[in-house]
């Protein structure tokens, strides 16, 4: 009792503040959202997301090389798919020579020992800017799983090291994992979004792809008849429980700040680890205030980051990472 025990003795100083510090920060916690284009030294700043970019795959070798020298080892790969190319059933995600694949054999050639994680969903793909096949109002589930399940296969194909479902389609992991199987790619990793929530924190990712559902009669406005209720919080153990048991490697929660409850609740659930998503529109919102000169930006990133790691996850997929690093020195 006071005054024996007096808590403010362990935070006297710098070195005592860090030597019984919980939770710390290390350039391992990380891995690199990327976004890849057609073209030829392509290096396209995000109107939304300050000084992150859209990159060719020439760009895309150099900056694998420097993550890699920073000490970031892991990335996860999305593309920007050009409007010619796509269509309802998201033809061109099962094209070998396609810019996923391309991109995968672009990180591996460049870097061989960096952990390859490829987004799997059709939105980037679609002409609807859905994450499945749309018919008659619908977004179809099953025929939707199957074609996820080829392009993990084309993936796994390409080097990829983890195939990374992101399209909330119900059952679709084990159509993944026994697809997978079938192929003989018992080792290639499965790290499901098994609560991605309706967000509207997802708005600059859609600019950066050009990802967004299209405003059409008979077809559905948002993703909500897939994505998760955010109202919701059981649901989302359940669902990544599912996912556990389907053959999920590593499940995430998606966005981040807004859902440390559900990071916690699944912490205590499940013994895989958990991965969380701090998304573009918690990036795009720290930037611009900190442009405003409202918040420290390094200051805060780093607590935004110190918090999703204490609520528990154990990877944490990041556009602030080489800002962190940096910082780290």
């Amino acid at each position: 009792m006071y005054p024996l025990i007096r808590n403010r003795r362990l935070r006297q100083s710098e070195a005592i503040r860090r030597l019984v510090r919980e939770t710390v920060i290390t350039p391992d916690d990380f891995l690199v959202p990327l976004f890849v284009v057609e073209g030829n030294g392509v290096k396209e700043e995000i109107p939304s997301m300050p000084n992150y970019y859209r990159m060719s795959l020439d760009k895309l070798q150099a900056e694998v090389k420097q993550l890699w020298d920073m000490g970031l080892c892991t990335v996860l790969l999305f593309v920007k798919v050009p409007d010619n190319l796509k269509d309802n059933q998201g033809s061109e995600a099962l094209n070998p020579e396609g810019l996923m694949q391309r991109a995968i054999k672009t990180v591996k050639d460049s870097c061989p020992e960096m952990l390859v994680m490829t987004d799997v969903a059709l939105d980037p793909f679609s002409s609807y800017g859905h994450d499945g096949i749309v018919a008659d109002g619908q977004i179809l589930n099953d025929e939707t799983s199957e074609i996820l399940a080829e392009m993990s296969v084309s993936h796994a194909q390409a080097g990829a090291d983890f195939v990374a479902p992101s399209d909330m389609m119900d059952g679709r992991i084990l159509t993944i994992r026994e697809a997978l199987e079938d192929e003989g790619f018992q080792n290639i990793g499965i790290m499901s979004y098994s609560a991605k929530y309706a967000s509207a924190f997802y708005g600059p990712f859609r600019d950066a792809l050009d990802s967004a559902p299209v405003d059409i009669e008979n077809v559905p406005k948002d993703k909500k008849t897939y994505q998760m209720d955010p109202a919701n919080r059981f649901e989302a153990i359940r669902e990544t429980q599912m996912d556990i048991d389907e053959g999920a490697d590593i499940v995430m929660v998606k966005p981040g700040l807004a859902y440390l409850d559900i990071v916690r609740e699944i912490k205590n659930e499940v013994d895989v680890p958990l991965a969380v998503y701090q998304v573009s529109g918690e990036y795009a919102m720290l930037k611009a205030a900190a442009e405003k000169g409202w918040l420290d930006h390094d200051s805060v990133m780093m607590e935004q980051l110190i918090s999703i790691k204490r609520a528990g996850a154990d990877i944490i997929a990041s556009y602030f990472a080489k800002d962190v690093v940096r910082l780290l020195g």
